[in-house]
């Protein structure tokens, strides 16, 4: 497919991460899957951000990208869903096809935009609020999550062999959703949240299988630390309840 590549020389790219951080994920599994060299910076999330990263990036999140190729002069694009969009859509691929490239093509896209809406608005919330809730309340949230999984993801995912749609490669869908897949399980297992939320998540048999091949894909593991990221989130959920006290 088409792209705005300089005489078929890659873009050159700069991407500042954090190998902890979901949202950062979701870059590094884009520029994986799409096959484009990059320059990686780590942001320290411990420290005050520096003055340097804030002329880039005001809000002082990451992921950004700084983008160059030949037309485009050191961009700066933030924000992970919008990040992993851009590159999506500067290289069409198996991730996102241009609008064009096929008669279904603009259909594809638009189901990609409405999952990964009913992701942001009916999932994601759920990721922080259930960590900080305790026995009952926690219970209960858990439950709630596993609701907004079954009666807004659950039939999205039909037809997902493997991947999103029937698609035999990842998609922008899995790009934004892997890293807090990995997350949900991990923190499961450590027992972060109720074992039955993940007893929960296998009941769901469109989810559970998406999520099992997704999990899988070398893209989305290369940057994975489970045991750092448990750790480094059951430390985090401790000096909250504590600052609540």
């Amino acid at each position: 497919m088409a792209s705005y590549e300089s005489n078929g020389i890659p873009p050159k790219i700069t991407l500042y991460t954090n190998h902890l951080c979901p949202y950062a994920q979701r870059a590094h599994i884009a520029l994986k899957e799409l096959d484009l060299p990059y320059e990686e910076v780590i942001i320290d999330l411990d420290r005050p951000r520096e003055q340097w990263y804030l002329d880039l990036n005001p809000r002082g999140l990451v992921p950004i990208i700084k983008y160059s190729d030949g037309v485009l002069e050191n961009e700066i694009i933030t924000e992970s869903a919008i990040v992993a969009h851009f590159l999506a859509d500067a290289r069409p691929s198996h991730l996102l096809p241009a609008s064009g490239a096929s008669p279904t093509a603009a259909l594809f896209r638009a189901r990609v935009a409405f999952f990964l809406d009913t992701w942001s608005a009916k999932v994601a919330p759920f990721v922080w609020k259930t960590l900080q809730a305790q026995g009952a309340e926690q219970d209960a949230v858990c439950q709630a999550w596993l609701a907004a999984l079954a009666n807004e993801v659950e039939p999205l995912l039909a037809g997902a062999e493997p991947f999103f749609a029937g698609r035999d490669r990842l998609t922008l869908v899995e790009v934004n959703a892997a890293p807090f897949l990995l997350r949900m399980y991990a923190l499961a297992e450590a027992g972060l949240v109720p074992r039955s939320f993940k007893d929960g998540l296998h009941a769901l048999p469109r989810f559970s299988r998406w999520a099992e091949r997704t999990m899988a894909e070398s893209s989305v593991t290369q940057v994975w630390d489970e045991k750092d990221v448990v750790e480094r989130t059951r430390g985090r959920i401790e000096k909250t309840r504590q600052a609540a006290k």
